[in-house]
């Protein structure tokens, strides 16, 4: 049966989709494919999709809220929806703040009520992240700790998201999951996040900007473990009342940020230059997922540890760039 995939042009939307279609389901891939980040690798992404006959692609905007449903008409009644569609970045929230109230609240709203509408709907699988857990500093994050504290305007968009999500369970029985990811990287990934801009400018010779000097922690995920999560979680709608639930999917693992850069460094065979910084606004000192229970409800568990996962990561962007 044929799944919605919203940001299929996207990082994580393109590995869900090829996920799924390795398993043999067709997939409809939605992305308004922006300029964010350099088109190209967005194309690039969805030309290998395109090379399995199971998937199509349809560029919309699901701001435009009113055309969705006519737009998905002729693929029949969707029933399952892995929602990965929005505007990512919290330092660029700074700036473009009216951006992630037309792609984060409005299009999720767009495909609430989309779902709210379609005959025999099954589940609905959203995008959150553990940036909803703002200023904590309690450590690891649990899906039980505050989330009425956010830092960044992308932050309270998606806090938003999961607040919007619980009211149209709980009113139209709509079975939904939330999953908060912690810093996912891997091949094919966004070349605005730290893993991508630390290898460009290492090969390159240039220096690498280290925030709060360097005194930052995150709980890095590797994509395919990410990927595995959102497929079990698929595959297991919730039986609560009302149906909706949320989940941290993470590596369960704070990493230094200097460790990172180190393995990195192996992984490249050349030494990093760095410039020291300060804490940037709207971010945090470090992030670490409570995982217990996606383990105990999805079997979730994390195998990609970074000394693995950056490597591969490092693999893929030497082939990618041609360096």
């Amino acid at each position: 049966m044929t799944v919605l995939v919203t940001g299929a042009a996207g990082f994580i939307g393109y590995h869900v989709a090829e996920a799924l279609l390795g398993q043999g389901e067709p997939v409809v891939g939605l992305d308004i494919v922006n300029s964010y980040y350099d088109v190209r690798l967005k194309e690039a992404r969805l030309e290998r999709l395109r090379r399995h006959k199971g998937f199509t692609f349809i560029k919309a905007d699901l701001a435009e809220h009113e055309k969705l449903a006519t737009t998905l008409a002729p693929f029949g009644p969707i029933r399952r929806v892995v929602h990965l569609a929005a505007q990512a970045g919290v330092r660029y929230s700074l700036e473009h703040p009216f951006e992630y109230i037309g792609a984060n609240i409005i299009g999720h709203l767009a495909i609430l009520e989309y779902c709210r509408h379609a005959e025999g709907f099954e589940h609905l699988v959203y995008a959150s992240s553990s940036s909803v857990y703002g200023g904590n500093d309690k450590l690891p994050f649990s899906v039980d700790d505050r989330v009425d504290r956010p830092v960044s305007l992308y932050a309270a968009t998606k806090r938003a998201d999961e607040l919007m999500s619980h009211s149209y369970a709980h009113l139209y029985g709509i079975p939904q999951t939330g999953l908060r990811f912690f810093t996912v990287y891997g091949p094919w990934g966004r070349p605005d996040m730290a893993m991508f801009l630390f290898a460009k400018a290492i090969f390159a010779g240039e220096p690498i900007r280290v925030f709060n000097r360097g005194d930052m922690s995150r709980d890095f995920t590797f994509i395919e473990d990410i990927v595995a999560g959102i497929l079990a979680a698929l595959r297991t709608p919730p039986a609560s009342k009302p149906p909706h639930r949320v989940y941290n999917l993470g590596n369960n693992n704070s990493e230094p940020l200097l460790k990172l850069i180190a393995v990195m460094e192996k992984a490249i065979g050349k030494k990093a230059k760095q410039i020291l910084e300060p804490m940037q606004m709207g971010d945090v000192q470090a992030t670490y997922a409570d995982i217990d229970a996606a383990r105990r409800d999805l079997g979730f568990e994390p195998r990609t540890p970074i000394e693995v996962g950056v490597p591969k990561f490092v693999a893929w962007y030497r082939e990618y760039h041609g360096v």
